[in-house]
């Protein structure tokens, strides 16, 4: 395995911070502070930060530094569109490695969650829903696919975080979806009805929400 860089390391520190919730929209990534906190040199940072801006998560302002960009319900709906298509597939390539133990714990997931509502834990049902549609998607061959999928979910766990809940009625709707789609798994159905399942449930949130825009 090729070690992992000062850059990448750096861009890991920001990336982990930015999914955790600890930079939010607004906040100034200071380098001179990022140095002092990790002790790693500034030319990393700013090789990270840079990455950063590419991808859409700050802006390099001058003479003002990186800032954590605002989000607004169009990149939401833009993200989740995105997701909607990618994710599928990773989940359709990863289903056949999946194996009973890693079912039975993506079932655990969705009882807590769906113990999570009944205590009306938002951000513990995010955080679990998030964690079941990482587990489905864990044995994606295709490293390409997952790092697309993996950053297009970090970025919708960050704006879940700061803009209001549109359709809170979908949440009602995820265990049947979820327990549809294991269902489809682990009965070794093809992987084209697993992409399927699994599009038609990130799609309807999409549409959801596109319907509550418009009607707000």
């Amino acid at each position: 395995m090729t070690p992992e860089s000062k850059a990448d390391h750096a861009y890991r520190i920001l990336t982990d911070r930015l999914a955790e919730g600890v930079y939010l929209p607004g906040h100034r990534l200071v380098i001179d502070r990022l140095v002092r906190e990790h002790g790693i040199s500034s030319i990393p940072w700013r090789e990270a930060l840079r990455r950063l801006e590419a991808e859409g998560w700050v802006d390099i302002i001058p003479n003002a530094g990186a800032v954590v960009r605002a989000f607004t319900t169009d990149d939401q709906l833009s993200t989740m569109r995105v997701l909607g298509r990618l994710e599928p597939l990773a989940i359709a390539l990863s289903a056949p490695h999946l194996d009973a133990g890693e079912i039975a714990a993506a079932r655990e997931l969705e009882d807590q969650a769906q113990a999570a509502l009944v205590d009306f834990d938002a951000a513990g049902f995010a955080m679990l829903d998030r964690a079941f549609h990482s587990l489905l998607r864990a044995h994606c061959p295709d490293a390409r696919l997952t790092a697309m999928v993996d950053a297009e979910s970090l970025r919708l766990a960050m704006m879940d975080r700061v803009l209001p809940a549109h359709a809170p009625g979908r949440v009602a709707a995820t265990p049947k979806e979820h327990a549809d789609l294991l269902a489809l798994i682990e009965s070794g159905a093809c992987a084209d009805e697993v992409e399927e399942a699994a599009r038609a449930h990130r799609l309807r949130t999409v549409a959801a929400i596109e319907a509550a825009v418009t009607a707000g």
